[in-house]
């Protein structure tokens, strides 16, 4: 961003010319972010550190050149100095070009398949609880159901398709971006639209920033629907003001966002909503080819009583029909029958045209991906070649980014990118934290807040960082129980800090590649003292048997006397009766003897780890 000149403010002799010219020069205008250093506000005003400093030093604050102010002082400041100043956009820009990359890409993957034919958009509609979502849904079936099939009755199958203009939309049904982001963790990436449902009565909310953070991390286009506009107290132009805020600037206010006022209540604006989305579908070139055997993602599946496994099938490409064989995630099976969300029987589904399919042998689960084979040697290599893929994902330090493997994954081109979930404890450290790190991006790695908030880090959390190959920062705040054992099991990497420089200084170092590794602590195994030996006159022996795990002779162990820990130190001797052994199971008696400790006691519990670095 190019530096505002400070205003000459100098003063000049009075001439007749100047008396009769009133008019004064225009302010210069700055634009600053959500929080910045003295130093670096002091550098956009073209003034002194000192200056800045003194000007704070009259509102009662003491700082240093390093200090962090947010916009409201940094703004005050400025307009002391002349300046008129606004407020910068953290991610509009980020978004408008997120969405340009992938319009590129998608145009590429045209380009490579052939055959191709426009298909219709898939839309995910999302917001904050109460903001309207589910009656906008219903509000969008319901009138096309009642346009094209009265008196038809309609069945929940979590996805559907209406026709405007004689042209198809998808609607996926989804709970909420939890159930979103916990399918594009699986790999499922089948949005093409979000929908983004925001109350003109109440604006943005936590869910709303939520919801937007977990669309741009999906890089998908969203539509604003300016919902309840009936009431009295809505307030339109606030709520596009704090959607600024977030990021989303709107068309009307000169950005590339679409916001459509409505009232599903009323069913007011609905129509002008869909042919929105087929303005973007067309600026999207959606495109897939209807020829050849089907593969498509399971939307959501069930166990019915009476017509067995149903899973609702979304066609990504091909098109499916009744006697097609089929492999979804860990089962398969032949297509028995097909229904659309009318209950009607179909012959065929082609691409982004939602069925619930009968003849799975068990229920496969959400974001599990159906592929149509030509016979059963085909179906049983592909479960195969699933359960493999299984297994190689339960290794999870091999895809996960840590900021230990971060300079790696780098190097090797497997990352371009550091994607970051912030949460923190107030929400006056969220800015300067995000405004630090992401001006350690560079032309090579773009560091990316993908979303911040307050609180403990979440199992949503680790949902949006397992789906966008991230890790996540808590400042301030713990993780909670079931978010620690979901990040286990996937590999994300948690990390916790109480000081904004060290988040900094890791993050820096990981990028370069001088982030020292993390020393983890692995526990061997435990034992129990059974008997006591004197060996000389100042040493003694335990007698022990290993409860679980096993002892090596390079361990070391701590000696547990009740809930006290009395010595923490290493092994000297390893012995199986009269002989030096290297290890010995869980199950099986020992004695050792360990250095600077001559005190057991039987009934002590001995701990043995070892020190590794992290991976």
């Amino acid at each position: 961003m190019p530096r505002a000149k400070k205003p000459d403010n100098t003063a000049q002799p009075e001439t007749e010319e100047a008396t009769k010219s009133p008019e004064t020069p225009p302010k210069a205008q700055v634009e600053l972010p959500h929080s910045l250093s003295v130093r670096q506000l002091a550098d956009l005003l073209q003034v002194s550190a000192i200056d800045i400093i003194k000007q704070l030093m009259r509102k009662d604050i003491m700082a240093n050149i390093n200090q962090i102010v947010d916009y409201a002082i940094a703004a005050e400041i400025a307009t002391n100095l002349g300046y008129e100043t606004r407020l910068k956009s953290r991610t509009a820009e980020g978004t408008a070009s997120a969405i340009s990359e992938i319009r590129k890409r998608r145009k590429l993957q045209v380009e490579e398949t052939g055959n191709l034919q426009p298909r219709p958009p898939v839309v995910t509609v999302m917001g904050h609880v109460d903001h309207g979502k589910t009656r906008l849904l219903d509000a969008i079936r319901q009138t096309n159901v009642m346009d094209t099939e009265a008196g038809a009755i309609t069945q929940h199958i979590g996805a559907y398709q209406v026709t405007v203009e004689d042209q198809k939309i998808t609607f996926l049904d989804t709970p909420g971006h939890e159930a979103f982001t916990a399918m594009r963790a699986h790999g499922a990436q089948i949005t093409d639209i979000i929908i983004l449902v925001v109350a003109a009565d109440d604006g943005v909310m936590p869910q709303t920033a939520e919801a937007i953070d977990h669309a741009r991390a999906a890089e998908v286009p969203i539509v604003i629907a300016l919902n309840k506009i009936d009431k009295p107290e809505a307030n339109q132009d606030r709520v596009k003001q704090q959607l600024t805020e977030a990021g989303l600037l709107i068309e009307e206010w000169g950005g590339d966002v679409v916001c459509i006022p409505i009232s599903a209540k009323e069913k007011v604006g609905i129509q002008e909503l869909l042919e929105n989305l087929l303005v973007v579908t067309e600026m999207e070139e959606l495109k897939a080819n209807p020829a050849g055997l089907a593969s498509g993602v399971v939307v959501e599946a069930e166990m019915d009583r009476t017509r067995g496994p149903l899973a609702t099938i979304l066609v990504n490409n091909g098109t499916l029909k009744p006697g097609d064989t089929m492999v979804v995630g860990s089962t398969s099976g032949r297509v028995r029958a097909m229904m659309n969300d009318l209950g009607k029987r179909v012959k065929k589904a082609g691409p982004a045209t939602p069925v619930v399919i009968m003849g799975l042998e068990s229920v496969p689960q959400a974001g599990d991906l159906l592929t149509a084979v030509t016979s059963e040697q085909q179906a049983q290599a592909l479960l195969e070649k699933h359960r493999q893929e299984v297994e190689e994902r339960a290794s999870v330090s091999a895809r996960s980014v840590s900021l230990h493997n971060l300079y790696d994954k780098i190097s090797s081109g497997q990352v371009k990118g550091l994607n970051i979930i912030l949460k923190a404890d107030v929400q006056g450290s969220i800015g300067p934290i995000e405004d630090s790190l992401e001006r350690l991006s560079t032309d090579e790695v773009q560091v990316r807040i993908l979303h911040s908030g307050t609180g403990n880090v979440s199992e949503s959390d680790v949902m949006l960082a397992t789906a966008s190959s991230g890790l996540i920062i808590g400042f301030g705040v713990d993780s909670d129980e079931g978010a620690r054992r979901q990040a286990s099991v996937e590999g994300v990497d948690i990390r916790h800090y109480d000081v904004i420089y060290n988040v900094v200084d890791d993050v820096e170092k990981a990028l370069k590649g001088l982030l020292e590794p993390e020393l983890v602590e692995v526990t061997e195994g435990r034992a129990e003292v059974r008997a006591v030996f004197s060996a000389t006159k100042s040493a003694q022996v335990a007698g022990l048997y290993v409860l679980d795990g096993k002892i090596s002779r390079n361990s070391s162990v701590r000696v547990h006397r009740g809930e006290e820990i009395i010595s923490d130190t290493t092994l000297s001797s390893l012995r199986r009766f009269k002989d030096d052994v290297r290890e010995v199971a869980a199950g099986y008696e020992c004695g050792i003897g360990v250095k600077d400790f001559h005190d057991f006691q039987v009934g002590d519990v001995l701990e043995f780890y070892r020190v590794d670095k992290a991976a």
